[in-house]
């Protein structure tokens, strides 16, 4: 019988008089079986991909240039200051080298240079320069007699630069690196004195929020040093929330058998919780390439230019060649160099790549001012730089697959609009939908657009430490079958909130309604505007064009067909990213050599690392993931009406019960196949980092492997997919928070409402919901937000704990009054917000302490308040009847 059901639910979406959807599978048939040429040749070339597109500030007005100036960017200021030249001659004519004072400002890219009056202390070059938010930090350097241990801030103060002593460093020196993480500034290596032949291997951290919370004194820690050999003029980068030391100079390491050997190409990792870890060793040396290296995108930084060990820093002699132009990307997640793109070089013009400098993020620029073209040689050049955004190449048959899949989506609404004529219909769909495609709208209501792409995300960058979070659903179903399912089913409720009327009054059920409504009224935005960052950022489509893609055709379809067609487009969308996922990971794991070089490959880096045992409750370990997500998933199964309304739209309590079933099974190898896609990606782009692109964010990394890789025109399907996704928690949001309106708090109040306003009422709610919800993420777009998912995370974790816990004081306790359901919710959201401001208990365990806390308060208060008169037949389990629904 379960058989026919879903040959019948199939032949209804393939064989619908208006929705000719066999054209959309025709295509991804036909495109399959097209000749090699319709796929994307996207293997390596042997030119480099450009990162950098590079321009020119007004140059210097030192005409000679400056080698090691300091500076750096402070109150959307760039300054440039000190620095050292050969103003009479050059050095090979036996030119003496300058320090310089002066402080030179550029307040527009487009102004001029003003030299002020004011001047550094004294003539200084070869510091470490490094911008920070409470201003420029300049540590150390030179006047050429001596290294300093000099700290100093520089901060614009009433059209003035206020010069601050900080605490000296522990040692002179010049030619350190150095850079910020957060508010920790590091210093590394250097030589102590300008005659020495010998280099520093010191590491310094000093902690800079003092600076503006004026609590505590600055003071410079010393840290252990990295495990390779001492170095000067090495390249400093932050990434991750690490400090790595590239490259450099040991003067040791250099003999007349080989004088070149001190030109370094190791490169060390430095994390406060791990300590020093060595990374790749970089394929050429790049000694006082500009630092610190900017970073680009959440997982590259560069290495601009540097000295390879050519005759650059011999001694004078006729041939000066000047620096490298190529740039080296450094990628962390893989631990891949690779070159990416150059330096501009233009003889007849005057720009080269340079050396001893630093560099200045200014707006969304990468700025390296002035420095050494040749050795002796500087330029008052000013290079720009600003990032390439790299998009994928749509055909026209990908627009043509994306645009009839869009219109499907549009007609399947259209289709179920003239089924829908009452509000069962319309919220339940007359609870005619079968299990399996009920069972397949929960899996797909929780498969997001966030999610498909962030699965493989999380296992690219990390390991398999997450797996089990998803495996949580399999301890969670037996539990709603049991001792919910029976409640929502037997009370015949179209929302869950009507159990709550039912077991502790109006005010608790109104309570329960307004806090799921204003969540989903949150999550509308949210699952819209985050999947199109990403969409547009790989397509090139406008983010503006991508949020109303998502948002209007989702409302389109919702509003006419109601919770029907948001079913049966989630069967589709399941179908299409499912069949996507497969044909991406047999891809995936064909290019990269075949199963056993893959499996071999990620193992040797430790990608398959799934348990980490221990009970620390601040880290991701066993008990943590699985005991938090157990709690976890309890949730959205139990109190979260998207949910629940979806086995409610089944004929029976035992089909509610399979559909809840299926989607568990669904849930287990469609987590395994997301996990093996991140490793495989993984795999993938350590062995073609030329094809990473640096500016996307790492949750866009499956996607556009998908574009770039997939044959034409299914790439398409595939894109189209993940809107659908984003539409598809869109409806879900839709559909249900208009179910909660009309049945929590219009038709208790309107009683006279019959079914046929209530219904046109719905559609109305819908469409306005739609619309107010796609511009609540035009208008995200127009915002600076970083973390806004985390953001949302924790409000859900805030309210949804306690919501789910007042569900289980009326169902397993007889005592629970409506006092203690309000109160202990209140309670358990306190406790929540007190968790997280106050303590590192990891997130997964923030539901858990909203629903013990709320289960506890609540039970006590329900002892000492009046106790009920209330009715419990069939409202808790211990008087629960066992009729059939």
């Amino acid at each position: 019988m379960q058989s026919q059901h879903m040959i019948r639910g199939l032949t209804r979406i393939i064989t619908l008089p208006v929705i000719n959807v066999r054209i959309v599978l025709s295509l991804a048939i036909a495109i399959i079986l097209l000749q090699p040429q319709m796929t994307k040749a996207q293997e390596p070339t042997e030119s480099s991909p450009e990162v950098i597109a590079w321009s020119q500030l007004p140059e210097l007005p030192n005409a000679h240039g400056l080698g090691g100036p300091v500076g750096g960017v402070t109150s959307d200021k760039l300054v440039v200051a000190g620095g050292a030249n050969f103003p009479d001659r050059p050095l090979a004519e036996g030119g003496a080298k300058k320090f310089h004072d002066a402080i030179y400002v550029l307040e527009q890219p487009d102004g001029s240079w003003r030299e002020l009056e004011q001047r550094l202390p004294h003539p200084l070059a070869y510091s470490v320069s490094v911008s920070t938010s409470h201003g420029i930090v300049i540590v150390g350097g030179s006047d050429g007699d001596k290294n300093y241990a000099e700290t100093y801030l520089m901060r614009w103060t009433e059209g003035r630069f206020e010069i601050i002593s900080l605490p000296q460093l522990p040692v002179t020196t010049a030619f350190a690196s150095g850079t910020v993480i957060g508010d920790t500034l590091y210093i590394a290596g250097g030589q102590e004195t300008p005659d020495s032949d010998q280099a520093l291997n010191r590491f310094f951290a000093m902690d800079l929020s003092p600076l503006d919370s004026e609590q505590g004194a600055l003071q410079w820690r010393e840290l252990p040093g990295w495990p390779g050999a001492p170095r000067t003029k090495a390249v400093a980068a932050s990434l991750g929330g690490a400090f790595y030391l590239i490259s450099g100079y040991d003067p040791q390491s250099t003999t007349d058998e080989a004088p070149l050997g001190g030109y370094l190409t190791d490169a060390y990792r430095y994390s406060p919780v791990e300590g020093w870890t060595q990374i790749k060793e970089l394929p050429r040396p790049a000694v006082a390439a500009p630092s610190p290296a900017p970073t680009v995108g959440p997982s590259h930084f560069l290495i601009l230019s540097g000295s390879e060990g050519n005759p650059d820093l011999l001694p004078p002699n006729d041939y000066r060649p000047g620096f490298t132009p190529s740039i080296l990307a450094y990628h962390d997640i893989t631990n891949t160099w690779t070159e990416m793109g150059q330096m501009p070089r233009d003889i007849e013009a005057n720009v080269s790549p340079v050396v001893t400098t630093f560099t200045a993020t200014w707006g969304d620029q990468i700025v390296v001012p002035s420095g050494e073209v040749r050795p002796g040689i500087r330029s008052p050049q000013i290079l720009s730089g600003t990032p390439i955004r790299r998009q994928s190449a749509f055909s026209i048959l990908d627009y043509t697959v994306m645009a009839a899949y869009f219109i499907g989506m549009v007609l399947v609404g259209i289709y179920f609009s003239r089924q829908g004529t009452s509000t069962e219909d319309y919220f339940l769909a007359g609870r005619r939908i079968p299990a399996w495609a009920a069972g397949i709208s929960i899996f797909g209501s929780q498969l997001s657009a966030i999610t498909f792409m962030a699965i493989p995300a999380k296992t690219y960058a990390s390991n398999w430490t997450y797996l089990l979070v998803n495996a949580a659903i399999l301890f969670v179903v037996p539990l709603v079958v049991f001792c919910y399912l029976p409640f929502y089913r037997r009370l015949n409720v179209t929302t869950a909130y009507e159990y709550l009327d039912l077991r502790f009054g109006p005010a608790v059920r109104r309570l329960g309604a307004t806090i799921f409504v204003l969540l989903q009224l949150g999550r509308m935005g949210v699952v819209i505007f985050l999947p199109a960052i990403a969409m547009s950022a790989i397509t090139g489509f406008d983010i503006y064009l991508c949020i109303l893609l998502t948002g209007l055709l989702a409302t389109i379809y919702t509003t006419l067909g109601g919770i029907e067609a948001v079913i049966w487009t989630d069967v589709l969308q399941v179908i299409v990213l499912g069949g996507a996922a497969v044909l991406s990971l047999v891809f995936l794991i064909s290019d990269v050599g075949g199963p056993t070089t893959f499996y071999e490959t990620a193992s040797a880096q430790g990608k398959f690392h799934t348990f980490d045992w221990s009970w620390d409750y601040t880290l991701p370990v066993v008990w943590v993931i699985l005991g938090g997500n157990i709690i976890m998933q309890i949730v959205p199964y139990t109190a979260d009406q998207s949910v629940v309304q979806r086995f409610l739209t089944t004929r029976d309590e035992k089909g509610a019960a399979r559909a809840l079933w299926i989607n568990a099974i669904l849930v287990i190898p469609a987590t395994l196949l997301f996990f093996t896609i991140g490793t495989a990606l993984f795999v993938y782009y350590q062995q073609n980092p030329t094809q990473l692109n640096p500016t996307l964010q790492t949750d866009g990394i499956f996607p556009w492997f998908t574009t770039q890789k997939l044959p034409t025109g299914i790439s398409g399907l595939v894109i189209a997919g993940i809107f659908a996704a984003a539409m598809s928690s869109l409806d879900t949001s839709l559909n249900s928070v208009v179910t909660v309106f009309v049945k929590d708090f219009i038709t208790p109040i309107k009683k006279s409402l019959n079914d046929q306003s209530a219904l046109r009422l719905a559609r109305w709610l819908t469409l306005t919901l739609g619309v107010l919800g796609t511009l609540s993420a035009v208008i995200l777009a127009t915002w600076e937000i970083k973390s806004l998912w985390d953001m949302f995370t924790m409000i859900v974790g805030l309210f949804g704990g306690p919501l789910a816990g007042v569900f289980m004081l009326g169902i397993f306790t007889r005592r629970a009054t409506s006092a203690g359901a309000l109160i202990g919710g209140l309670a358990g959201a306190l406790a929540v917000f007190l968790v997280q401001s106050l303590t590192q208990v990891h997130f997964f365990l923030w539901a858990a302490c909203g629903i013990l806390t709320c289960l506890l308060v609540g039970y006590l208060v329900s002892l000492i308040s009046p106790a009920t008169n209330r009715d419990l037949k069939g409202l808790t389990l211990y008087t629960l009847g066992r009729s059939a629904d």
